[in-house]
C-alpha cells in the first residue's frame, strides 16, 4: 500500500514537471515552436514518457485543470449529512479554488492566453467545462432527488461558469493567490444569492 502511494506520488511529480516545463517553454519560445521532444527533455524524461501522461501537446496545457476536475469529482462525493447542498457547493468550490490559486504559479496568464488564441484549445476547454457541469448536475440529482431538472442545470451552469470566468480573469490579469481568493469569494456570494432561492439546496439531506 505504501509502495503504491509512493508510486502515485512519483507519477504526479512527473506529470507536474512536464506541465510546468511545457508552459515555461511556451512562454519562452512560443507554442508552435515548442515540440514534445523539447518538453520531455526539459522535464528530463523521454518523449515516450510524455505520451504516457498526455495524448498530445494540447492536453498538457490542461494538466492542472484536469487535476482540479478530478478533485471536484472526489469532493462531490464527500459531504456531512447535516450539510445543505448549498453549503457543499461553497465548500467544494473554495477547496478547488484554493488549490488553483496556490498552484497557478507564474504561468497562469500564459495558459489563459494560449486558450484564448487557439481554437483547438478552446474546444478542449469547452468540453472539460461541459463535462464538469454535467457531473455537477448528476451529483445534485443524487443528493436532492426532488430537485427540478431545470434548477439542477441552472445551478450547475451558474456555479461552474461563474468560477471559470473569475479564475480566467484573475489569471489573465496576474492576480496573486490572496487577490484570487478574494475575487472568488465575491463571485460565490453573487452566485449564492441566486441559488438560495432554490428550496432543495437549503435543506440538509438528513432533514
Amino acid at each position: 500500500m505504501n509502495h503504491m502511494g509512493l508510486r502515485e506520488r512519483k507519477k504526479q511529480r512527473t506529470r507536474r514537471a512536464l506541465a510546468s516545463a511545457a508552459l515555461r517553454l511556451f512562454a519562452e519560445r512560443g507554442y508552435e515552436e515548442t515540440t514534445i521532444a523539447d518538453i520531455a527533455a526539459a522535464a528530463d524524461v523521454s518523449p515516450r514518457t510524455f505520451f504516457s501522461y498526455f495524448p498530445s501537446k494540447e492536453d498538457v496545457v490542461f494538466a492542472e485543470v484536469d487535476e482540479r476536475l478530478a478533485e471536484v469529482r472526489e469532493s462531490l462525493g464527500q459531504r456531512s449529512p447535516d450539510e445543505t447542498p448549498l453549503e457543499s457547493i461553497r465548500r467544494i468550490v473554495l477547496e478547488i479554488i484554493e488549490a488553483i490559486a496556490t498552484a497557478a504559479g507564474e504561468y497562469g496568464a500564459v495558459q489563459v492566453q494560449l486558450i484564448f488564441e487557439r481554437p483547438s484549445l478552446q474546444a478542449r476547454a469547452l468540453k472539460r467545462m461541459n463535462d464538469t457541469e454535467q457531473e455537477v448536475v448528476d451529483r445534485l440529482t443524487e443528493l436532492c432527488p426532488e430537485i427540478d431538472e431545470i434548477d439542477a442545470v441552472v445551478i450547475s451552469g451558474a456555479t461552474v461558469g461563474g468560477m471559470k470566468s473569475v479564475i480566467t480573469h484573475c489569471r489573465a490579469h496576474g492576480y496573486d493567490p490572496a487577490a484570487t481568493r478574494k475575487a472568488v469569494d465575491r463571485a460565490l456570494a453573487i452566485v449564492e444569492r441566486g441559488l438560495g432561492s432554490v428550496p432543495a439546496l437549503t435543506r440538509p439531506v438528513s432533514s
